[in-house]
């Protein structure tokens, strides 16, 4: 049986949750409050872009302190959210939307995005791009608060994501092979994702490639430098301690005085 090819994040969106499971979303939402209440004077409001299928916002809504939207490009991923915020009573608008076509008229307090989602945008223009779209919602208090991760990431995390293989919950199996480029710093995860029937019969067969650039800590503070954006903080890990070119994940915290007309 031949596999289909689909867009990022559309039949991935079936298995999502089961190929994450070992992520402890509610320790990652308290990293981003701790963030926030040492960043910004007085929050309220949430964006959390490239959501996902919801589970940081969904995280942070328990905290019963901010109020969030949340966007995705992808209307499968948003589509799930939306049954999990229902299934948990939370008061969390999510929303399709593309990062880099931001369609909001109104402001936050901060600004989120998780989970080196800005490692999909594969050039410094892309990265410009995001940036200025993101100034369209700020006020001059108002947090971008966004992690990339580094090669050294990358490097390691190969023994633990290539030839991974499980099931998820709608009788789908799926495969990934994960390859890093050094010399490109391009990372690939490729997944087979197999709809089964009761019989373990496969159904059909569908191939999701997702690309990564994987930047550096020195090439991302002068993509910064190069914009209107203070840089308040960068953080290694989970911890609210300096990053520096050894860390695997960093968390920039950024501010913008300009005041959006």
């Amino acid at each position: 049986m031949n596999a289909t090819w689909s867009p990022e994040y559309s039949k991935l969106a079936m298995i999502y949750d089961t190929i994450m499971d070992d992520v402890n979303y509610e320790v990652w939402a308290d990293f981003i409050d701790e963030i926030i209440q040492v960043n910004h004077p007085d929050p309220h409001s949430i964006l959390e872009l490239a959501c996902g299928t919801g589970s940081i916002a969904l995280s942070l809504d328990e905290l019963m302190c901010y109020e969030i939207v949340a966007t995705d490009k992808s209307p499968d991923m948003i589509e799930i959210a939306r049954m999990k915020a229902e299934q948990q009573h939370s008061t969390v608008n999510f929303r399709v939307m593309d990062f880099l076509d931001i369609d909001l008229d109104r402001t936050f307090d901060v600004v989120v995005s998780t989970f080196d989602s800005i490692n999909y945008l594969h050039r410094p223009r892309d990265i410009f791009k995001l940036l200025q779209e993101v100034k369209s919602v700020l006020t001059p208090e108002s947090l971008f608060v966004f992690d990339f991760t580094t090669p050294k990431n990358s490097i390691r995390s190969i023994q633990f994501l290539n030839n991974e293989e499980g099931y998820a919950p709608g009788n789908y199996r799926f495969f990934r092979k994960s390859s890093y480029d050094p010399d490109n710093r391009m990372h690939y995860n490729k997944f087979e994702i197999e709809k089964l029937d009761h019989q373990e019969n496969v159904l059909e067969t569908y191939e999701e490639l997702h690309k990564q650039k994987i930047y550096t800590l020195p090439e991302m503070l002068d993509i910064i430098d190069e914009t209107e954006y203070t840089l308040l903080a960068k953080y290694d890990g989970f911890d609210l301690v300096d990053a520096d070119e050894s860390s695997l994940r960093i968390t920039m915290v950024l501010q913008c005085p300009t005041i959006q007309l």
